[in-house]
């Protein structure tokens, strides 16, 4: 069952106190037929909708206070009425019947995903969920991945020139990173030699994340097995993966943009795709949203405005956490689209090739 992270504000609160089960009622139909064709709706579209006889008099009445709650809103001229953001966000939070993913997705998902034999790299299996998400949803698909989350094989430290090495990482699935640091000159090569034993010994099998750790309670008996100046390469080396220098290095993947224009049509849609391009090109307020999605429990729903990110290009973006074998998060992916989307479906969608490829990457 898709667990969904809900949060109640207090709008939220006021909407449920503020609505009997007719409006509730009339409120979903109106936004299901809204996020299904994407057009205003009227109060004779919806009493032709509605299984109890109510007159269109007697909806309109109940509209306008919809309206009054902030819950819908009447776009330009039009007589009909769409949620506004926080009539989406009332309907997430508190009205949305989430299933479970259809026989057809499943079998799509498990195929491409995980019931390939070869082997392949840590940001090969996030490409292939990117690339599938974006496919299935026809709107664009985006998976992070702390590099700081990958597993290790092997650390080394090489001497380039005086005052300068390089600090080379191998991850188990065969993925190289190497950085260029500065170290005092002059340095011994049995040095580089103490520090690549010492940390390729904690490093098999634990994300660096985990390395720095044991690292600093290890550090004030560090003397006992390298000598002073190993120690400083030691520490020199693991700040230039998780300082402040490092940006939290990510791997970051966003499939299938060119889907948000086809699903755009008026004039004033594509020039919030165009502002949602311009969003995603700023890669550190797109990492740092889907940060966001590491807490807590379940699939996140950010809408509209709710996140500065999106503020103007007004779109939705829907995440959940991958998790490995041990529930440690080895990733977020997600999918990026116009807040008109079918949360319905995609949620589960999202909910299950979460839980695949954190099974997938562990």
């Amino acid at each position: 069952m898709t667990r969904l992270h809900r949060p109640t504000s207090d709008r939220t609160l006021t909407g449920l106190a503020g609505l009997d089960q007719r409006a509730r009622h009339i409120f979903r139909k109106l936004v299901d037929s809204y996020l299904e064709t994407g057009d205003p709706v009227g109060s004779r579209t919806l009493s032709r909708q509605l299984a109890t006889q109510l007159s269109p008099a007697s909806i309109r009445n109940v509209m306008m206070d919809l309206e009054d709650q902030g819950l819908i809103y009447a776009p330009h001229t039009s007589a009909g009425r769409v949620p506004t953001e926080a009539g989406l966000r009332f309907f997430v939070d508190s009205l949305l019947e989430v299933g479970a993913i259809s026989a057809e997705e499943r079998a799509r998902i498990d195929a491409e995903i995980a019931a390939s034999n070869r082997p392949r790299r840590f940001e090969e299996v996030l490409g292939e969920a990117s690339t599938l998400l974006s496919g299935l949803s026809h709107y664009a698909g985006v998976v992070m991945a702390p590099k700081l989350n990958q597993r290790l094989r092997h650390i080394e430290f090489v001497n380039l020139s005086p005052g300068r090495a390089l600090v080379i990482l191998v991850a188990e699935d065969g993925a190289v990173e190497n950085r260029i640091i500065a170290v005092p000159a002059g340095l011994p090569p049995a040095s580089f030699i103490r520090a690549s034993n010492y940390l390729s010994a904690r490093a098999q099998g634990r994300t660096i994340a985990e390395v720095t750790r044991l690292v600093s309670e290890e550090m004030a008996g560090l003397s006992a097995e390298v000598d002073a100046l190993s120690a400083k390469l030691i520490a020199e080396g693991i700040a230039v993966w998780t300082g402040e220098e490092s940006e939290a290095p990510r791997t970051l993947i966003v499939k299938g943009q060119a889907n948000l224009l086809e699903n755009a049509t008026a004039l004033e849609e594509l020039e919030r795709v165009r502002q949602l391009f311009d969003d995603i090109e700023n890669k550190r307020g797109l990492t740092q949203l889907l940060g966001l999605a590491e807490a807590g429990e379940g699939v996140k729903i950010f809408i509209g405005s709710e996140n500065r990110m999106f503020s103007l290009s007004g779109s939705s973006l829907i995440l959940s956490p991958c998790r490995n074998a041990e529930e440690k998060i080895v990733g977020v992916l997600g999918i990026i689209g116009p807040t008109r989307m079918n949360y319905a479906r995609i949620i589960p969608m999202v909910d299950y090739t979460a839980r695949l490829v954190g099974r997938v990457l562990s």
